[in-house]
C-alpha cells in the first residue's frame, strides 16, 4: 500500500484522496499504475495550472460557499478531472459545479460516463457550440470562474466572450495556436509593407505567425482591462516543457479601462485589424470608450 506522503511508482506525486482510477482513466497512468510518457508534460501543466486556480478558488469561497467553474473547450476534460478530485470533491459543497463544455458530442459522452463512474455527481458536461453555451439553461447566469487550457486559435476568444456574458469573476486562460490574426496580417502585408516599415517584423512567413500570436493575446489582454478585469500575464511552466506557456488571469473588478479600451482600438487601426472589433471586441463595438459605464455587482 503507497502512502500519501510517499511518491507513487509512477513518479508521481500524489495529494492525499486523490484518485489514481481517475488517473488511469484518463491515460495518465497506466493500468499497472505506471506514468504514461506520453502525458507527462501535460500533467505538468495541468498540476501547475492547478495551483494557480486553488487559491482563487479558495478565494471565492470563504466559509464554504458554494462555487461554479465552466471549462471551455474541455476536450477530454483533463483539467476539469484534476480540479474536481482535487478540490472540489473534499468540499462537499452540494451547490458546487464543475461544467465541462465541448463541441465534440463523443468526448462529452465519455467524460460524463467517466464522472458517473467515479462518483463525481457535481460535473456536468454539455455538447454545446460557443453560442448555444452563452444562452443554454442547462447552465447557470453567472460562472464564478471560466477556464480554457490550450483553447486553439480563436477558442480562446469564445471562451473570454462566455466568461463576459456569465459575469465571472475569475478568468483562467492558457491559449494555444493562434491563426487568425497572422491571416488577416498576411492579407494586407504588401499594403502594410509600403506604408510603414513596422511591417517588416512581420514580412517572412515565420514572422507573421510569431507576431500575430504576440499582437492576439496583447489584444485580448486589453480588451479584459476594457471590460473591468485586472490582468496578470505570466508563464506556466518551464520553456523546456512546452512552447504553448503563457499564462492569462483576469480578476473583475469593476473598473473599466478607457485607456486599455482606446489603445486597443489604435492597435487594430495601426495593423489593419479594425474589422475586428465587430467580431471579436463586440463589447467595444456597443459600447466605446468615451460611453463606457460601471458595473457595480462586483
Amino acid at each position: 500500500m503507497i502512502k500519501h506522503n510517499e511518491p507513487h511508482p509512477s513518479g508521481l506525486d500524489l495529494r492525499p484522496g486523490q484518485s489514481v482510477e481517475l488517473l488511469k482513466e484518463l491515460h495518465i497512468l497506466t493500468r499497472d499504475g505506471r506514468l504514461n510518457q506520453d502525458t507527462r508534460r501535460k500533467l505538468k501543466q495541468v498540476y501547475h495550472l492547478y495551483q494557480f486556480i486553488e487559491r482563487l478558488l479558495l478565494e471565492l469561497s470563504p466559509g464554504g460557499q458554494p462555487v461554479t467553474l465552466a471549462d471551455h473547450g474541455a476536450g477530454k476534460s483533463y483539467l476539469g478531472f484534476i480540479l474536481f478530485d482535487l478540490f472540489f470533491k473534499k468540499r462537499n459543497v452540494l451547490e458546487d459545479r464543475v461544467y465541462g463544455i465541448e463541441a465534440r458530442a463523443d468526448l462529452v459522452e465519455k467524460s460524463q460516463t467517466l464522472a458517473e463512474r467515479l462518483g463525481f455527481d457535481r460535473m456536468r458536461f454539455l455538447n454545446l457550440s460557443v453560442a448555444e453555451s452563452m444562452r443554454s439553461v442547462a447552465l447557470p447566469d453567472r460562472i464564478d470562474v471560466v477556464t480554457a487550457l490550450h483553447a486553439c486559435d480563436t477558442a480562446t476568444d469564445d471562451a473570454i466572450a462566455f466568461g463576459l456574458e456569465k459575469q465571472s469573476r475569475y478568468m483562467v486562460l492558457v491559449p494555444c495556436c493562434q491563426a487568425e490574426v497572422a491571416r488577416n496580417l498576411n492579407r494586407a502585408k504588401a499594403l502594410t509593407l509600403s506604408r510603414t516599415p513596422l511591417a517588416e517584423l512581420w514580412r517572412h512567413p515565420l514572422h507573421t505567425r510569431e507576431m500575430g500570436s504576440q499582437i492576439t493575446n496583447v489584444l485580448r489582454c486589453l480588451y479584459l482591462e476594457a471590460c473591468g478585469y485586472q490582468v496578470t500575464v505570466t508563464e506556466l511552466v518551464g520553456w523546456e516543457h512546452s512552447m504553448k506557456n503563457e499564462l492569462i488571469i483576469a480578476k473583475y473588478t469593476g473598473r473599466k479601462s478607457k485607456a486599455a479600451a482606446g489603445r486597443l482600438l489604435e492597435l487594430l487601426a495601426q495593423f489593419g485589424l479594425s474589422d475586428m472589433v465587430h467580431t471579436r471586441f463586440t463589447q467595444l463595438a456597443h459600447n466605446p470608450p468615451d460611453n463606457q459605464t460601471q458595473r457595480t455587482d462586483v
